[in-house]
């Protein structure tokens, strides 16, 4: 609730302040006084890990309270720092070209995590990281703004808060040795319940207020128990929606006008829906809306024959919908890689298993001149088309005012691409809520993927990809291991350097985007080089442990390296959830 000694103190201050002016004021007054408190006690305990070692697991669970505290607003507004400390324990390896690569070792709460629960600690690596910490926090603090504020940023950062417990939170995503999950997710809850309180005059619907409260306090209460007992299934189908639902009901009632949509749209009431995603936030910022009609040309692009030099090769050669849009081959006839699906592509920022297109149009570019596929030019390209006088009467429909050009095909057939996004698999209607169909082994299956398997600290729900939640801004890449052949006994490592091709940088020999398991069931063979047939020999690969499991020793293995110890019937679970994500492709 708004202190009435702040909004008291304010208008004695100046008296021709309006009351909705004054009540912004005092709400960021609020906000930034408990997020000062709160970075303040954050410091204090990061800072006494080091000077303290006879408490120093007490105090590191102390600071990460406070961290998880600070989580909602810090991860809002101040995304970079957010990043850096709460950064995987991988090296970071950043491209821009030839002649801009960093390379970065991480620090941050869970590298010290790492360090600090370690079988022996090394107390100077984690006074080196205490120190990087606070100095980070100690900026944050004196730097960071609340005055811009409006409250559409709140309920935005609100949502991304309720996305990312569910996303990552309980998956043990950044809390990578204690587990530490649910109490961590508790404290953002926490969080978020007493923020939400300061806005207690804003509801119009106390009753909405009331149902905030108390939906807040059932989800706290169920954030308890084993971590790798814990019910994401449930917890998402009757927390997470129900606050999404909880959310768009706020909006209304606050008359709220956003003005613009992120990588969410604004009136998502679910994850697992084909309404949840904007498609054009990954898309360049000039693409431009897309059209039924766009769609319909770019389908029809996609599976013409006559766009290639020898007229029988389309897109559709290797990327078959009765294939989930895959070949089913090894690897595909030309090329060295398997052929990778095309659903959900649209939902990620990089292209190719070696992320060297950041566009859907630019990654057309590279099919069209590749001598192993289209083997053309886009001059050619667009010669093929303008010869189509079908297409001409299209064009000039979907692309008025201008001459058919190669940015227009390319843009037509990218428009098709971010249509495949159905959403419509046996486990998006029951999360959804549109039926009661799965076994307790697919959903035991979907808890152990997002939990004793960490198979979801890498393919991260709803998209299970790389494409990192709740922000969407980076879609990672790997190294686990892929062996050349299918032998665990005297594996080798695969010969495709993967993305060190892009950059030469020895830091990413082997390093290759993280796909979706969506449709796995029929993509197969699997990995980058089609080196397993069945679903049950890629599990096999990661409860050893990936590539170090069987013997490939690389120092930038980004995959843990312990075995998974999983049973064959867990094994079997996360096989059948797996299958339970294949859907409908008849209308593609």
């Amino acid at each position: 609730m708004i202190s009435l000694f702040v909004l008291f103190t304010l208008c004695a201050c100046n008296n021709k302040v309006n009351k909705e002016e004054t009540e912004k004021i005092a709400f960021h007054t609020i906000m930034h006084k408990q997020f000062d408190e709160d970075m303040t006690l954050a410091i204090i305990y990061t800072d006494s890990i080091k000077k303290n070692t006879s408490k120093i697991e007490n105090n590191f669970k102390e600071a990460k309270k406070y961290f998880k505290k600070l989580e909602p607003i810090l991860s809002t507004l101040d995304v970079e720092n957010y990043g850096f400390l709460n950064q995987p324990n991988i090296l970071k390896v950043e491209e821009e070209d030839f002649t801009d690569i960093k390379i970065k070792s991480p620090s941050g709460y869970q590298v010290l995590e790492e360090e600090i629960f370690a079988d022996k600690i090394d107390t100077t690596t984690i006074k080196k990281h205490v120190n990087l910490i606070t100095s980070r926090l100690k900026l944050i603090q004196k730097n960071i703004n609340f005055d811009h504020l409006k409250q559409y940023h709140f309920l935005w950062m609100f949502r991304k808060a309720i996305a990312r417990v569910a996303l990552t939170g309980i998956t043990g995503f950044d809390s990578p040795v204690l587990e530490n999950s649910l109490e961590e997710s508790k404290i953002v809850y926490q969080s978020l319940h007493q923020y939400l309180s300061i806005f207690e005059n804003e509801f119009n619907d106390t009753s909405l207020f009331e149902a905030w409260n108390k939906e807040i306090e059932t989800t706290l209460r169920n954030l308890q128990g084993d971590f790798n007992k814990f019910d994401r299934y449930y917890f998402i189908k009757n927390h997470t929606h129900k606050q999404l639902s909880l959310w768009n009901q706020t909006v209304t009632d606050w008359n709220v006008k956003f003005p613009f949509e992120l990588a969410l749209k604004n009136d998502a009431t679910s994850l697992f829906s084909s309404n949840t995603f904007n498609v054009n936030y990954f898309a360049d910022q000039n693409q431009k809306e897309i059209s039924s009609d766009k769609i319909a040309l770019g389908k029809k692009l996609f599976y013409d024959t006559n766009l290639s030099s020898n007229k029988k090769i389309s897109c559709a050669t290797c990327h078959r919908p009765e294939k989930a849009f895959t070949d089913g081959l090894k690897t595909s006839n030309g090329v060295t890689r398997n052929s990778p699906t095309l659903l959900y592509a649209a939902l990620q920022q990089a292209f190719f298993y070696d992320k060297r297109a950041g566009g859907l149009e630019g990654q057309i570019i590279n099919v069209v001149e590749n001598e192993n596929e289209f083997h053309t030019d886009l001059k050619t390209l667009e010669k093929a088309v303008i010869e189509n006088q079908e297409y001409v009467k299209e064009f000039l429909n979907v692309y008025p005012n201008r001459k058919i050009n190669n940015n227009d095909i390319r843009n037509a057939m990218a428009s098709y691409i971010r249509s495949l996004t159905p959403f419509n698999s046996k486990f998006d209607r029951n999360i959804n809520g549109l039926e009661n169909t799965l076994s307790l082994n697919e959903i035991n299956g979907y808890n152990l993927f997002n939990g004793k398997a960490k198979c979801a600290t890498c393919h991260f729900a709803p998209l299970f990809n790389g494409t990192v939640p709740p922000d969407y801004k980076e879609s990672e890449i790997e190294l686990i291991g892929v062996p050349e052949y299918n032998d665990s006994i005297n594996a080798i490592i695969s010969k495709d350097l993967g993305r060190y091709l892009v950059y030469k940088t020895p830091e990413r020999k082997h390093f290759f985007k993280t796909p979706t398991v969506r449709n796995s069931e029929i993509t197969g063979p699997y990995m980058h080089n089609g080196v397993y047939k069945s679903l049950k020999e890629v599990m096999d690969f990661y409860n050893r442990g990936g590539g170090a499991g069987i013997g490939i020793d690389q120092e930038y293995q980004t995959l843990p390296p312990d075995s998974l110890n999983l049973t064959e019937q867990e094994i079997n679970d996360v096989i059948a959830f797996m299958k339970s994500l294949t859907e409908d492709l008849s209308n593609y």
